[in-house]
């Protein structure tokens, strides 16, 4: 099973809030072993609410299912010991800290890979970790916007908007863990790691491959056009009786087919809708024809009628909707954990082989050093030792 394709490998996890607990979620799901390492002041993701689940946030056990939990004050030597002997038996290193940070803390790739050449270090940053920006923080938000994505959010005249799901830190986690997967791959054929820069910046243009790629070839700035696609139409939502309805029927056999189903027989002969180019350099036109058919009926009727005539189309659901949905039931995409202060917790599930994934059940994000005592026996501390260490407070046990 994918659940377990990663057993036996372990990854030490120095990120917070949501990029590389991301990064860090996926490859715990597929069986890694992940340690997370907190400062003393813990996740900054845990505060980050509402909802709360006890005392950290909701968003917090949405990252972090399925980590050990290990809490370490790396300002104090024998902190930094500790995680220097984690680190040395490794096999994945994943931090998202200011460049130059680590390197301060005595952990820095350099460092790391004396002790440890096969170690594969990922560092995730907003900008990179070389370059005139590599020295400033950023969030999902702050790159939604530095990268041009914000400008493609909206309606004409109205203020910028955001997507609200962090999609720019969501993306750069699957591509820090792509590119851990692949360095893994060419570390079985030369037994060397390596550094790997991920950023939020090159994801937050990835995400924009479409657009980008339009305006280097033509100049022509995107404008915020609402649910529309820039490159067809009709690909758009269109308001109906009683909700929204997003109908993509931009191919030729689907626009007939759309004409004939909204009574409209003659709309695929008008030179203004007579192709997709057309109907894009007319999409004023055509939304106010359109929509003045599907406000005359509700959703339910408009959707059994498209499907029908095999045209694209789905009403704009809302997440009370997904708790219904019969496909998103079947795919097992809300993951039941059962934890062992709050009970039972839903969050979204692994999304590859979802409903396999779903037979296999989740463990719970740990609490702030919940199993640092654990982990400090393992790597061979002293009774004596971990007794200092826990006393000065180089490190934290739940």
């Amino acid at each position: 099973m994918l659940r377990d394709a990663l057993r036996g490998l372990t990854v030490v996890d120095f990120t917070q809030i949501a990029a590389g607990p991301t990064c860090t979620m996926l490859l715990a799901d597929m069986g890694a072993r992940v340690i997370k390492v907190e400062a003393p002041e813990g996740d900054l993701g845990r505060s980050l609410g509402p909802a709360w689940v006890g005392e950290d946030s909701a968003l917090y056990h949405g990252f972090n299912r399925g980590k050990q939990g290990l809490c370490l004050d790396l300002k104090q030597p024998a902190a930094l010991a500790v995680a220097q002997r984690l680190v040395t038996e490794a096999d994945v290193l994943i931090e998202s800290m200011r460049p130059g940070v680590m390197a301060r803390l005595g952990l820095g790739y350099e460092t790391v890979a004396a002790l440890n050449p096969a170690l594969v270090y990922c560092s995730i940053s907003a900008y990179g970790q070389q370059g005139p920006y590599a020295d400033r923080a950023g969030v999902d938000g702050i790159l939604q916007a530095d990268s041009g994505l914000m400008s493609l959010i909206g309606i004409p005249g109205a203020p910028p908007c955001k997507v609200q799901a962090p999609v720019v830190d969501v993306v750069t986690g699957y591509m820090a863990c792509m590119a851990i997967l692949a360095k893994l791959q060419a570390r079985h054929r030369d037994g060397l790691g390596g550094h790997l820069d991920v950023s939020l910046m090159n994801s937050a243009l990835a995400l924009q491959q479409s657009s980008i790629s339009s305006y280097l070839r033509d100049g022509e700035l995107p404008t915020p056009i609402g649910s529309a696609a820039p490159y067809s139409a009709p690909n758009e939502a269109f308001q109906t009786a009683d909700g929204w309805l997003m109908v993509a029927a931009y191919n030729g056999n689907r626009w007939e087919r759309l004409c004939g189903v909204l009574g409209h027989p003659e709309w695929t002969d008008d030179p203004r809708f007579i192709s997709s180019a057309q109907r894009v350099a007319h999409r004023a036109e055509m939304q106010e024809a359109l929509t003045a058919v599907f406000r005359t009926e509700s959703c339910a009727h408009w959707l059994e009628r498209l499907r029908a005539a095999d045209i694209l189309c789905a009403r704009v659901a809302d997440y009370r909707d997904l708790l219904n949905h019969p496909q998103i039931a079947e795919n097992g995409m809300f993951a039941s954990i059962t934890h062992p202060r709050h009970g039972l917790l839903r969050v979204p599930g692994f999304p590859v082989n979802s409903a396999e994934a779903a037979e296999q059940p989740y463990l719970p994000a740990p609490d702030k050093g919940e199993h640092s005592r654990e982990l400090l026996a393992e790597m061979g501390f002293s009774e004596r030792e971990m007794a200092d260490m826990l006393e000065s407070g180089a490190v934290i046990a739940a």
